[in-house]
């Protein structure tokens, strides 16, 4: 089995394409892959397949804990690197179909060797999830997002000061069917930029979330924090949010790490056949 491994901003991912890969795959061997003491070690597993619907790729995303999810702004941005990269260009426009709905990518080359620089519609915010966070959270503001996966956003004083272990599965055990947590806090005197931090659902801390910083914009531009164009910072670097008519729009890097060969056998220490 052929893989990339790429990261967006430290979240990382390993990417499978359907032409370099003649197997089954499924959430038993995104855990076994995505372990990151037995495995090759990523954030989430991707795997793109032939488009249907009028997309030109399919996208299917597990994460790390083997769980299925509708959409990853950094992951398909991965993804997008990894598609240009095997068809051998530096610029590529693609429509994705994920569960979240259809995103429309523009690859183009990135400031450095091995580095994309991607640009993504992310297709319209919405209301969330009902639910909210426990009584007890140091918040000043919460909104529940849907941007083809559930958000909640926590507007906080210093999100470097919110300990977001302990946070972020307590808020995920208010919904149902799980949610990401981000805290947020504006930059102060200024309304184009936003500091964040993210407990991704079936992955953990994470160093950044495209998706997340989608909703934390649509959030504080709610509140009235923001204005419509934000730079949002996180512990792996900063990504472009615009908000428009027609929905919100992402760009940031993507970083091929490396070319993986994985034998088609039981991975050592892991137990059971990861793939039939």
């Amino acid at each position: 089995m052929q893989l990339s491994k790429h990261h967006a901003l430290g979240n990382d991912f390993l990417v499978l394409l359907d032409a370099q890969c003649r197997w089954s795959v499924d959430g038993a061997t995104a855990r076994a892959l995505c372990d990151r003491r037995r495995g090759v070690g990523a954030d989430g597993l991707l795997r793109a397949s032939a488009g249907t619907d009028g997309a030109d790729v399919d996208m299917t995303l597990w994460n790390a804990d083997g769980g299925l999810a509708e959409m990853s702004g950094n992951g398909i941005r991965c993804l997008g690197q990894a598609i240009a990269r095997a068809g051998g260009t530096a610029e590529l426009d693609l429509v994705v179909r994920t569960a979240g709905g259809p995103r429309r990518l523009h690859v183009g080359a990135g400031p450095t060797p091995g580095t994309a620089w991607v640009e993504v519609d992310m297709g319209a915010a919405d209301k969330g999830p009902a639910g909210s966070a426990p009584a007890s959270a140091p918040v000043l503001e919460a909104a529940t997002v849907d941007m083809g996966n559930p958000h909640l956003v926590l507007l906080v004083d210093d999100p470097a000061a919110v300990d977001l272990a302990a946070l972020g599965p307590a808020c995920q055990g208010e919904f149902e069917d799980g949610i990401n947590v981000e805290v947020v806090a504006p930059r102060p005197g200024r309304t184009d930029a936003l500091d964040l931090r993210v407990w991704e659902r079936g992955a953990g801390l994470t160093q950044a979330c495209g998706t997340g910083a989608c909703a934390a914009v649509y959030a504080a531009h709610g509140w009235g924090l923001v204005g419509a164009r934000v730079r949002v910072s996180m512990p792996g670097g900063e990504l472009d949010v615009a908000l428009g008519d027609d929905g919100v729009s992402l760009a940031g890097p993507a970083v091929h790490v490396a070319d993986v060969e994985v034998p088609v056998l039981p991975l050592p220490g892991v137990g059971g056949a990861a793939w039939s």
